[in-house]
């Protein structure tokens, strides 16, 4: 389906995709929400220290949550791929990787890779920046396809 002189040029290396807006609404949302909860506990006259206390935990709590969200990336570099999710990190050499997916309706990129597996790359999603991620998909599927050996063996 894509002809070599259609491909974009491969980025610079070491170069990191993640969805940059959805983490600034993340961590904004994050610190307001740790903010606005922490000023209640200490308002409320009401309260004993110990309340406080869990009205505070509770505000760190959520807004860790929002940072875990946050977190996804992918990151290329010479020697290949870093795929950071939400609780995980899988490092890949450039010949695990068969393919870079992007169909439209996925929530994120999917790299099918050479012991017949897909992994999920959070770290681009069309969500808020479709076209971002549309150019990070492509990037990336042409830094794999120049730098793996996975799909020339097939």
């Amino acid at each position: 389906m894509s002809q070599p002189d259609a491909q974009p040029a491969p980025p610079a290396l070491p170069v990191t995709f993640r969805p940059t807006r959805t983490r600034a609404v993340l961590l904004s949302v994050g610190l307001a929400m740790f903010a606005t909860i922490t000023a209640i506990a200490l308002m409320l006259e009401n309260l004993s220290p110990g309340e406080r206390v869990s009205f505070v935990f509770t505000a760190a709590l959520m807004a860790s949550v929002l940072v875990l969200l946050s977190r996804p990336k992918v990151v290329a570099d010479e020697a290949g791929v870093t795929v950071v999710n939400l609780t995980t990190t899988r490092r890949l050499e450039w010949a695990q990787i068969l393919r870079v997916n992007l169909r439209p309706g996925d929530p994120w990129v999917f790299l099918d890779l050479s012991d017949g597996t897909s992994l999920p790359a959070l770290g681009i999603q069309p969500g808020v920046a479709r076209a971002q991620a549309i150019g990070d998909a492509r990037a990336l599927r042409t830094l794999a396809e120049i730098r793996g050996t996975g799909a020339n063996d097939h």
